[in-house]
């Protein structure tokens, strides 16, 4: 089952309403960079709510994320987040590209008068979004290095696939037909493949394929896992990507607020490891966090608070 919305899960919304010894509870979203090469990881910024999915900008000084419907840049040192002007675009999800010149801004969202998730795009600085891709519900997640095609894991008739389009408009063209979920489509940065995620074999697990579609691989089978948004490195040396340990969520699911694994791997699909574990799932990892040196990585963890009264 996949299931993504602006709000946070119900089960979390059950989380704040508990009390215990008169204390309630609320989220704490830790903003962190990884050095791979190192191990360590550095907080950029912690927030007293929920944020979701950074980017990393191609001048490789700030990360882009969204919260709460909006999406904000924030400079990779810490430091205050501004916020990114979306216009009608009121409800910005956690699936969102920056175009590889970095000028412009593509979101996944709704605006008061389309409901469900649509494409749009924008320039990076801000501004009024055009609407590109009108199907709903749709879920950008790759931008082809020659900046001419989104792919995106859309829902059509109940099912969804992984389909590309033009950064102009038109007609899109599914690239998965099982009828199962396939999510998470993300471009290699030479263009040669789109890597994405599929239930098709049982477990979630990574695929790659190439951009019309054909010859279609399996790149993971660990058993262990379910395997969510393969990102590829700049230099198109690594893959990481989100695990959940099996038997936790059921294999078509991306839940928040689990006791979750970051992976990596070569792109030709050895040296399988994981490279930390946190608290987080859904909202930590869904789109291409890599930073231009292709040794750094961003993503999001969380933890409950408890708030005397």
């Amino acid at each position: 089952m996949k299931k993504r919305s602006l709000l946070v899960p119900l089960f979390f919304f059950c989380c704040l309403a508990l009390s215990a010894q008169n204390s309630t509870y609320r989220v704490t979203s830790i903003l962190q960079i990884m050095d791979i090469k190192t191990g360590k990881i550095t907080v950029v910024k912690e927030f007293d709510y929920r944020v979701e999915a950074p980017n990393w900008t191609k001048d490789g000084k700030s990360l882009i994320y969204n919260s709460n419907g909006s999406m904000y840049k924030i400079p990779v040192e810490g430091g205050e987040p501004v916020r990114i002007e979306t216009g009608s675009v009121n409800e910005c999800n956690n699936d969102h590209v920056i175009s590889p010149d970095g000028s412009m801004l593509a979101v996944s969202g709704s605006t008061e008068e389309l409901s469900g998730s649509r494409i749009f795009l924008l320039p990076f600085e801000g501004g009024e979004p055009t609407l590109i891709v009108e199907k709903s519900l749709s879920y950008l997640h790759g931008w082809s290095p020659d900046g001419s095609t989104f792919c995106y894991c859309g829902e059509r008739d109940g099912n969804y696939d992984v389909y590309t389009m033009s950064v102009n408009g038109g007609e899109e063209k599914r690239l998965t037909t099982p009828e199962l979920l396939d999510d998470g489509p993300e471009y290699s940065p030479n263009g040669k493949y789109i890597w994405f995620c599929s239930v098709r074999t049982g477990l979630m697990q990574i695929w790659r394929m190439l951009p019309d579609g054909s010859d279609q691989r399996q790149i993971t089978f660990d058993e262990d896992y379910n395997h969510w948004f393969p990102h590829v490195s700049p230099n198109g040396k690594w893959v990481v990507c989100l695990a959940y340990h099996k038997g936790d969520i059921e294999p078509g699911e991306h839940l928040s607020y689990k006791n979750v694994v970051l992976r990596m791997m070569t792109t030709k699909g050895r040296k399988l490891r994981t490279i930390h574990s946190l608290f987080g799932g859904q909202g930590t990892f869904n789109v291409n966090s890599w930073a231009p040196d292709s040794r750094h990585f961003a993503f999001v963890s969380y933890r409950f608070e408890s708030e005397s009264k």
